[in-house]
């Protein structure tokens, strides 16, 4: 019996040619397979804009599918990652020669996650056995990585993907899969995943579940998101001093959306950004900022929900 995979596998790109977005760098990993010479390399930038397809997708037009399996090692942040791992998997992996190939390559994803001591034995692993392997490490902060194996790598900077790349790829993956989706409802899908693919083709599925017609109301249900202009409102009762009236709909956002605290604190801080002018001033957002700030560091730190999102109301009636 074939079983259905999650789409963002399903649909993950096999080739360089079907990464979405990032166009410089697939151009230079192009060249890289064209030249069939591989430096050691680090990706860095947000979750879900390719790091990880373009490194599986460069090695599979490097080895092609018979010597993929065999010449290439991804290890994850789910893995062990201390330093036994680089001593023994990765020096071991490392050391003996590639299959039909001049080298293997070692992916690690989010190699910030590496302790320090491994970082240092794997700085004397990727010197020491240049001509059998080569390195890919991926992170999302690449300031975590020390300084001598960045000196070692070419380093790609992933950026978020646009709007357009979105809507175009959930666009395919909608007709593939038969379903009816309104511009609505992919609006609301970019929205929520804020240019992270992998978190819309997984909300894009989540809604698929519920019906072949995506709509609006779905995406938002399905992703844990208020609308907008829900948000939006609730700011403007805050500034017009009713404090109440804002409160109501706070609760009904969090029940009906279920949404967590930080959700609906990361939620306003982009729509007091993006308010008119004429509602909120600039002056008057960098205060605010500065206050959605504070409050969101004491939900990080444990502090109840509730009475900290009605703290942060209160504090919305003083720029009224």
């Amino acid at each position: 019996m074939q079983i259905d995979l999650p789409w963002v596998e399903k649909y993950r790109p096999r080739k360089l040619a079907e990464v979405v977005g990032q166009k410089h760098i697939v151009a230079r990993l192009k060249s890289y397979v064209k030249s069939r010479n591989v430096p050691n390399m680090l990706f860095a930038g947000p979750a879900g804009v390719g790091k990880t397809s373009c490194a599986i997708a460069l090695a599979k037009e490097l080895f092609g599918e018979e010597g993929f399996s065999q010449n290439f090692l991804e290890l994850n942040a789910s893995d062990e990652r201390g330093i036994d791992v680089v001593r023994n998997t990765i020096k071991d992996f490392a050391r003996t020669l590639a299959f039909n190939a001049d080298f293997k390559i070692i992916f690690l994803d989010e190699a910030d996650a590496l302790t320090a001591d491994a970082q240092q034995a794997l700085r004397r692993t990727m010197e020491k056995y240049t001509r059998t392997a080569r390195f890919i490490l991926s992170c999302n902060y690449s300031s975590r990585i020390i300084e001598p194996i960045q000196s070692r790598c070419v380093i790609f900077r992933f950026t978020p993907l646009t709007e357009e790349e979105i809507k175009s790829k959930l666009s395919e993956i909608a007709k593939q899969e038969g379903l009816k989706i309104d511009k609505k409802a992919l609006d609301a899908i970019v929205y929520a995943c804020e240019g992270d693919m992998r978190k819309a083709i997984n909300i894009l599925q989540g809604s698929a579940f519920l019906g072949k017609e995506i709509t609006e109301e779905v995406v938002y249900s399905v992703s844990s998101r208020a609308r907008p202009e829900e948000i939006k409102r609730m700011i403007e009762l805050a500034l017009n001093k009713k404090f109440n009236e804002a409160r109501e709909l706070l609760t009904k956002l969090m029940y009906d959306y279920g949404m967590s605290g930080e959700d609906v604190i990361v939620q306003l801080y982009r729509e007091v950004i993006n308010m008119d002018e004429k509602i909120l001033p600039t002056k008057q957002k960098v205060e605010l900022v500065d206050i959605i700030a504070d409050y969101n560091f004491r939900l990080v730190e444990g502090a109840n929900e509730r009475i900290q999102l009605e703290a942060l109301l209160a504090q919305l009636m003083r720029f009224g």
